[in-house]
């Protein structure tokens, strides 16, 4: 089955509105004539309604990097999948390493600092089924520790998160969301995950859907690989079988290389 590559831009906490609306219309220029790619922004929450002005009516969609399960209510601070939906997103990331609290480049007395913060695979799971009740798709991340790498527990590690964050959806909602395969390792600090591995640990979290969910979501559901991806590499990532598009971190903050990154994938 065909699937279309999808390349998803995460700024991660970058950019401020009028950092983003020029970003956006950088890309919006640069990529207006790429087909067969589907291109995703994720701003931070701040500039995601003038985002939403500067996309409308173009090819590039918007996606969010978090949001809570609930609709309403007494939950300070946080975002509710229909505020989301209201202002245009399409996308929603989910269970990234960074909002799970694993960090592999902080030193020790941060990282446990930060880990108070970490989110776990039944708050991911409860988030990814509102994206789904209001209609937004989710980017579902997973991804092994280094130390969990060198224990040789990559295939376990990825498979427990798949299996936990998914458990309860329907074959429908499996073949239709994007899976983001993102070793934490590998996260802002340049180094990359060689392309055939990356493919091979894509296709355990393929076959990991089709268990769950059946052959057609497995051939449906669309992988993604991040991990510092940049220009220089992504050419040969994105043309593995079993990756079909890529969550951009650090270079999708400047448009010529996003653009690269995209262009990559045809």
């Amino acid at each position: 089955m065909a699937r279309t590559s999808i390349i998803a831009g995460n700024w991660k906490m970058h950019k401020t509105v009028l950092e983003a609306v020029e970003l956006i219309n950088a890309l919006v220029d640069s990529t207006e004539r790429v087909e067969g790619v589907e291109i995703v922004v994720c701003p931070p929450f701040t500039a995601l309604y003038p985002a939403s002005q500067a996309l409308a009516g173009e090819h590039i969609k918007l996606g969010a990097q978090n949001l809570f399960w609930e609709e309403k209510g007494a939950w300070t601070s946080q975002i509710a999948p229909g505020m989301l939906k209201d202002i245009g997103c399409k996308y929603v990331i989910i269970g990234h390493s960074e909002t799970r609290g694993r960090f592999g480049t902080v030193d020790a007395e941060l990282e446990k600092v930060l880990s108070y913060f970490s989110e776990a695979d039944e708050t991911i799971n409860r988030k990814v089924k509102a994206a789904f009740r209001a209609g937004i798709t989710p980017i579902v991340c997973c991804g092994e520790l280094l130390e969990e790498r060198k224990g040789g527990k990559t295939d376990d590690v990825v498979r427990g998160q798949i299996e936990a964050d998914l458990a309860g959806m329907s074959s429908e909602q499996a073949a239709s969301l994007v899976i983001a395969y993102e070793p934490v390792w590998a996260i802002g600090t340049g180094e990359v995950c060689d392309a055939p591995e990356a493919n091979r640990v894509c296709g355990v979290i393929r076959e990991t859907v089709r268990e769950m969910f059946g052959s057609h979501a497995a051939e449906s559901v669309r992988v993604q690989y991040g991990g510092s991806v940049k220009p220089d590499n992504s050419r040969e990532l994105l043309h593995q079988p079993e990756i079909d598009g890529a969550l951009v971190g650090g270079a999708s903050l400047k448009a010529d290389d996003f653009t690269a990154i995209v262009k990559s994938a045809l």
